[in-house]
């Protein structure tokens, strides 16, 4: 019901500003207003979704919490859909998502009602390692030597003692 709402009322609030606006400074200013927002918009969108990129990356990669990361890249990516979307009101929608303070306040408000899970798993390769050390270690082979396979011989050619020439 939600949506249905928002469908049909932000279409009606951006006719309305489109037209007082336009009745304000007139066609081409409005028009020029709109793309120069869409202009804006589309380049603090690139700068914080490239910032909030590397702080999930960066949170990732020390084991931390990605959920605020992710809640944050999830706001600056429909602040670029609703920058985008033409109209004064879309656009002053996405601004405010674009500003960090509001975004965590409306996290605050929104995490109060939603509940999530998160499953972490860190891989320990010697890259990831806290001391960046390789850890040597030796084997030996226990498989007895009628269970070893002829080296060479992958189970889909016969051994070259079983070739026989044709006739």
């Amino acid at each position: 019901m939600w949506i249905f709402l928002a469908l049909v009322i932000v279409p009606i609030i951006e006719i309305a500003l489109f037209i007082e606006v336009g009745g304000w400074i007139g066609l081409w200013p409005t028009i020029g207003i709109v793309i120069l927002t869409a202009m804006i918009g589309t380049l603090l969108l690139r700068q914080q979704g490239f910032a909030a990129l590397a702080d999930l990356q960066g949170r990732l990669s020390e084991g931390r919490d990605p959920r605020s990361a992710l809640a944050h890249g999830a706001l600056i990516l429909v602040a670029g859909i609703v920058l985008l979307t033409p109209g004064f009101f879309t656009d002053a929608v996405g601004f405010l998502l674009l500003i960090p303070p509001v975004r965590s306040a409306l996290i605050q408000a929104i995490g109060s009602r939603v509940q999530v899970q998160a499953n972490m798993h860190m891989n320990m390769h010697a890259e990831s390692r806290p001391d960046r050390s390789t850890i040597d270690g030796e084997y030996v082979d226990i498989t007895p030597p009628e269970e070893q396979e002829t080296p060479g011989n992958s189970g889909w050619t016969k051994p070259a003692g079983d070739i026989k020439p044709p006739q």
